[in-house]
């Protein structure tokens, strides 16, 4: 399975990836901004999308918005504003950072399993 990492700290990307891999992705693409997580998602389509809300440049959620606006994917936000994302995409789980793996995985299986 194939998944799209948009997040700007390159540490927590890492951290989101191994927690990924947990839940069986084998593939990833990261993003830093709005423009790359939407040329990466038309690259390949990813079968799930975490993002952050606030990116430099750019917002996580316009980029969930136009991605998602072409396929349904399942996303998970991982974000320092998770109220932001949760009144703004309110059918998308969202998590606060700082955040635990198990929290991640939690998430994911919970989206994938239904």
């Amino acid at each position: 399975m194939h998944a799209l990492i948009i997040e700007d700290d390159e540490l927590i990307a890492m951290v989101i990836e191994d927690a990924l891999r947990g839940c069986g992705f084998t593939s990833f693409d990261l993003a830093v901004s709005l423009d790359e997580a939407v040329a990466a998602a038309r690259k390949r389509c990813p079968n799930l999308i975490t993002a952050d809300v606030e990116l430099k440049p750019g917002s996580g959620i316009d980029a969930v918005q136009t991605i998602c606006s072409q396929a349904p994917i399942p996303v998970v936000f991982i974000t320092g504003q998770a109220d932001i994302a949760r009144s703004q995409m309110p059918q998308h789980p969202a998590l606060n950072k700082p955040f635990r793996v198990r929290e991640v995985e939690a998430a994911v299986r919970r989206l994938m399993c239904n």
